[in-house]
Protein backbone atom coordinates (compact mmCIF):
# COMPACT_ATOMS: atom_id res chain seq x y z
CA UNK A 1 0.00 0.00 0.00
CA UNK A 2 1.37 3.60 -1.15
CA UNK A 3 1.69 6.45 1.26
CA UNK A 4 -0.69 8.20 -0.43
CA UNK A 5 -3.08 5.25 0.02
CA UNK A 6 -2.47 5.28 3.76
CA UNK A 7 -2.58 8.84 4.43
CA UNK A 8 -5.58 9.31 2.09
CA UNK A 9 -7.70 6.85 4.05
CA UNK A 10 -6.46 7.93 7.65
CA UNK A 11 -8.21 11.47 6.98
CA UNK A 12 -11.30 10.03 5.70
CA UNK A 13 -11.56 7.55 8.45
CA UNK A 14 -10.59 9.97 10.93
CA UNK A 15 -12.97 12.98 9.16
CA UNK A 16 -15.72 10.24 9.30
CA UNK A 17 -15.45 9.57 12.59
CA UNK A 18 -15.64 12.95 14.15
CA UNK A 19 -18.61 13.27 11.53
CA UNK A 20 -17.28 16.17 9.58
CA UNK A 21 -18.34 16.01 5.90
CA UNK A 22 -16.00 16.74 3.08
CA UNK A 23 -17.72 20.50 2.64
CA UNK A 24 -17.02 21.10 6.07
CA UNK A 25 -13.00 20.12 6.09
CA UNK A 26 -13.33 22.44 3.06
CA UNK A 27 -14.59 25.12 5.05
CA UNK A 28 -12.07 24.79 8.08
CA UNK A 29 -8.88 23.58 6.27
CA UNK A 30 -9.38 26.57 3.80
CA UNK A 31 -8.80 24.18 1.32
CA UNK A 32 -11.19 23.17 -1.90
CA UNK A 33 -13.43 20.55 -1.61
CA UNK A 34 -11.37 18.79 -5.13
CA UNK A 35 -8.28 19.01 -3.83
CA UNK A 36 -9.33 17.18 -0.50
CA UNK A 37 -11.55 14.54 -2.01
CA UNK A 38 -7.77 14.46 -4.22
CA UNK A 39 -6.48 12.81 -1.32
CA UNK A 40 -8.54 11.06 0.33
CA UNK A 41 -8.94 9.22 -2.64
CA UNK A 42 -5.71 8.80 -2.70
CA UNK A 43 -4.71 10.14 -6.15
CA UNK A 44 -1.58 12.41 -4.82
CA UNK A 45 0.13 12.98 -1.30
CA UNK A 46 0.07 16.92 -1.04
CA UNK A 47 2.98 18.95 0.15
CA UNK A 48 3.22 19.01 3.95
CA UNK A 49 1.24 22.46 3.84
CA UNK A 50 -2.21 21.23 3.18
CA UNK A 51 -1.89 18.25 5.11
CA UNK A 52 -0.90 20.51 8.46
CA UNK A 53 -4.33 22.42 7.69
CA UNK A 54 -6.38 19.53 7.04
CA UNK A 55 -4.65 18.07 10.08
CA UNK A 56 -5.52 21.30 12.20
CA UNK A 57 -8.83 21.19 10.87
CA UNK A 58 -9.63 18.37 11.84
CA UNK A 59 -7.88 18.39 15.73
CA UNK A 60 -5.19 15.93 15.33
CA UNK A 61 -0.99 16.09 15.13
CA UNK A 62 0.13 15.88 11.26
CA UNK A 63 2.10 12.74 12.39
CA UNK A 64 -1.17 10.61 13.17
CA UNK A 65 -1.72 10.36 8.91
CA UNK A 66 2.11 9.17 9.04
CA UNK A 67 1.87 6.85 11.91
CA UNK A 68 1.78 3.07 11.39
CA UNK A 69 1.09 2.34 15.56
CA UNK A 70 0.75 3.35 18.92
CA UNK A 71 4.26 2.94 20.35
CA UNK A 72 4.66 5.22 23.48
CA UNK A 73 8.14 4.76 24.26
CA UNK A 74 11.14 6.14 22.25
CA UNK A 75 11.26 5.76 18.45
CA UNK A 76 14.65 4.19 17.51
CA UNK A 77 16.00 4.00 14.09
CA UNK A 78 18.89 2.09 13.17
CA UNK A 79 21.20 2.97 10.74
CA UNK A 80 21.34 -0.25 8.37
CA UNK A 81 17.92 -0.66 8.57
CA UNK A 82 15.68 0.17 5.28
CA UNK A 83 12.92 2.94 6.11
CA UNK A 84 10.18 3.44 3.33
CA UNK A 85 9.93 6.84 1.80
CA UNK A 86 7.71 9.57 1.67
CA UNK A 87 6.86 11.87 -1.43
CA UNK A 88 4.65 14.93 -0.90
CA UNK A 89 3.16 16.89 -3.95
CA UNK A 90 1.20 19.40 -4.91
CA UNK A 91 -0.58 17.83 -7.20
CA UNK A 92 0.69 20.30 -10.12
CA UNK A 93 3.30 20.04 -12.57
CA UNK A 94 5.99 21.44 -10.21
CA UNK A 95 5.63 18.24 -7.14
CA UNK A 96 8.06 17.98 -5.03
CA UNK A 97 9.42 14.67 -6.08
CA UNK A 98 12.84 15.94 -6.28
CA UNK A 99 12.52 15.35 -2.59
CA UNK A 100 12.82 11.71 -0.66
CA UNK A 101 11.73 11.99 3.17
CA UNK A 102 12.71 8.95 5.32
CA UNK A 103 10.58 9.20 8.42
CA UNK A 104 12.30 9.38 11.85
CA UNK A 105 9.29 9.01 14.21
CA UNK A 106 7.03 6.74 12.42
CA UNK A 107 6.45 4.31 14.92
CA UNK A 108 6.11 7.00 17.59
CA UNK A 109 2.58 7.84 18.51
CA UNK A 110 1.78 11.35 20.10
CA UNK A 111 4.57 13.37 19.05
CA UNK A 112 4.66 16.72 18.31
CA UNK A 113 7.32 17.15 15.98
CA UNK A 114 8.43 15.40 12.74
CA UNK A 115 11.99 14.29 12.62
CA UNK A 116 13.08 13.58 8.55
CA UNK A 117 15.73 12.53 6.72
CA UNK A 118 15.49 14.04 3.50
CA UNK A 119 17.36 13.07 -0.20
CA UNK A 120 17.11 16.25 -1.93
CA UNK A 121 17.73 14.97 -5.96
CA UNK A 122 18.32 18.31 -8.63
CA UNK A 123 15.32 19.58 -10.05
CA UNK A 124 15.51 20.41 -13.36
CA UNK A 125 12.39 22.60 -12.76
CA UNK A 126 13.24 25.93 -11.88
CA UNK A 127 9.63 27.31 -11.34
CA UNK A 128 9.91 26.59 -7.61
CA UNK A 129 6.70 27.19 -5.85
CA UNK A 130 7.13 27.87 -1.98
CA UNK A 131 4.43 26.59 0.49
CA UNK A 132 3.75 28.41 3.97
CA UNK A 133 2.20 26.44 7.04
CA UNK A 134 1.72 27.26 10.79
CA UNK A 135 4.46 25.80 12.89
CA UNK A 136 8.14 25.80 12.89
CA UNK A 137 11.24 23.86 10.53
CA UNK A 138 14.75 23.02 11.40
CA UNK A 139 17.09 21.82 8.63
CA UNK A 140 20.77 20.38 9.44
CA UNK A 141 22.85 19.84 5.85
CA UNK A 142 24.27 16.47 5.94
CA UNK A 143 25.76 16.18 2.36
CA UNK A 144 25.69 18.23 -0.71
CA UNK A 145 24.32 22.12 -0.73
CA UNK A 146 20.83 22.86 -0.57
CA UNK A 147 19.29 26.65 -1.63
CA UNK A 148 15.97 28.16 0.45
CA UNK A 149 13.93 30.46 -0.63
CA UNK A 150 12.63 31.94 2.95
CA UNK A 151 10.40 35.18 1.83
CA UNK A 152 12.33 37.02 -0.56
CA UNK A 153 15.47 36.11 0.57
CA UNK A 154 17.51 32.98 -0.53
CA UNK A 155 20.01 30.98 1.40
CA UNK A 156 22.85 28.78 0.49
CA UNK A 157 23.62 26.02 2.89
CA UNK A 158 26.49 23.70 3.20
CA UNK A 159 27.67 20.53 4.59
CA UNK A 160 27.29 21.38 8.49
CA UNK A 161 25.17 24.53 8.18
CA UNK A 162 21.58 24.59 9.61
CA UNK A 163 18.64 26.95 9.38
CA UNK A 164 15.72 27.28 12.02
CA UNK A 165 12.74 29.25 10.64
CA UNK A 166 9.20 30.19 10.75
CA UNK A 167 7.25 28.28 8.63
CA UNK A 168 4.19 30.46 8.00
CA UNK A 169 6.58 32.67 5.99
CA UNK A 170 6.50 31.15 2.07
CA UNK A 171 9.89 28.62 1.91
CA UNK A 172 11.11 26.38 -0.31
CA UNK A 173 13.95 23.80 -0.23
CA UNK A 174 16.35 22.49 -3.28
CA UNK A 175 19.48 21.19 -4.25
CA UNK A 176 21.95 23.45 -5.11
CA UNK A 177 22.74 23.47 -8.95
CA UNK A 178 22.84 20.10 -10.45
CA UNK A 179 24.45 17.75 -6.95
CA UNK A 180 21.97 16.16 -4.94
CA UNK A 181 22.16 16.30 -1.13
CA UNK A 182 21.06 15.05 2.09
CA UNK A 183 19.39 16.92 4.94
CA UNK A 184 18.12 16.04 8.37
CA UNK A 185 14.76 18.48 8.88
CA UNK A 186 12.79 18.32 11.91
CA UNK A 187 8.97 20.01 12.03
CA UNK A 188 7.01 21.22 13.99
CA UNK A 189 3.65 21.94 13.36
CA UNK A 190 0.82 22.80 16.37
CA UNK A 191 -2.76 21.70 16.30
Amino acid sequence: MSNSTVVGKKIKSIREAKNISVNELSERSGLNVVQIESIEESENLPSLAPLIKIARALGVRLGTFLDDNDELGPAINRKDTQKESIRFSGGSVSDRTHMEYFSLAGNKSGRHIEPFLIDVQPNEDKKFILSAHEGEEFIYVLEGEIEIYYGKEVYVLQQGDSIFYDSIVEHQVHAKEDQAAKILAVVYAPF
